[in-house]
């Protein structure tokens, strides 16, 4: 890990380099802002890329989850970045940049609400880590607010944005509180996302899941496939 001071207006910020422990992989992390989890790189590993796969990282923040993804899945075409706060889609650019992927990633500082439409069906897959807090304690901090709790984007407007951007028979993969599985499953459904693979997340091997990483097919006939409980302990719930 590397750590440097960049001047930024009237203040200084801490940006972090870190090492994605893949090939000669990094990316960009800044300390004042929200730091990914490792539930980011459990979504990122929950599908493999098929080849020339098109990706979406929706509420991409640094863009942990489509860098991890595309590290792995180096046959991919191309991941595109879509995230609403302008500083963490600075910071992603920057990793973009660090790596030299500027050929095959690209980044958009834009609501999900508002996503071009040149790309309309444009994806064959699309990851997303998203706000998922409803209600309870908000942080006082608007940067890490927005990036957990629903405050600018809503469970529906997230299944809209998805079904929008997806061809016909692709998939939707996302990490959420496990608590609200049904409320996703139904949202994906009335969207036309059919949930094809489901993992829960624990933090110990007793301890009740926290968390659910889901994947849809636009347009799939229905059929669940359930894997072993994950456990993550590096997460507490």
């Amino acid at each position: 890990m590397r750590f440097f001071v960049l001047k930024d207006s009237c203040r200084l910020k801490m940006e972090v380099i870190e090492d994605l422990l893949i090939g000669n992989y990094h990316i960009l992390q800044d300390t004042e802002q929200y730091r990914f989890t490792s539930d980011s790189v459990l979504l990122a590993r929950f599908l493999t890329a098929k080849k020339g796969e098109r990706v979406a990282d929706f509420c991409a923040g640094c863009g942990i989850v489509g860098m991890h993804f595309f590290a792995e899945n180096e046959n991919t075409q191309e991941v595109v970045f879509f995230e609403m706060q302008e500083k963490l889609s600075l910071l992603c650019k920057k990793s973009i940049m660090l790596n030299g992927l500027q050929e095959k990633l690209f980044c958009e500082n834009v609501r999900l609400q508002d996503i071009p439409a040149n790309y309309t069906e444009h994806f064959s897959l699309i990851l997303c880590n998203p706000p998922y807090g409803k209600g309870g304690i908000v942080s006082p901090k608007e940067g890490r607010a927005l990036a957990c709790s629903e405050l600018t984007l809503s469970m529906e407007e997230l299944c809209t944005a998805a079904s929008k951007c997806l061809k016909f028979g692709g998939r939707f993969a996302l990490v959420h509180r496990a608590d609200r599985l049904p409320e996703l499953v139904t949202c994906l459904k009335n969207h036309n996302l059919e949930p094809k693979k489901m993992q829960l997340v624990s933090g110990t091997e007793r301890a009740k899941p926290y968390a659910v990483l889901l994947a849809a097919v636009k347009g799939g006939k229905p059929g669940l496939d359930v894997l072993p409980t994950a456990v993550n302990q590096k997460e507490t719930p």
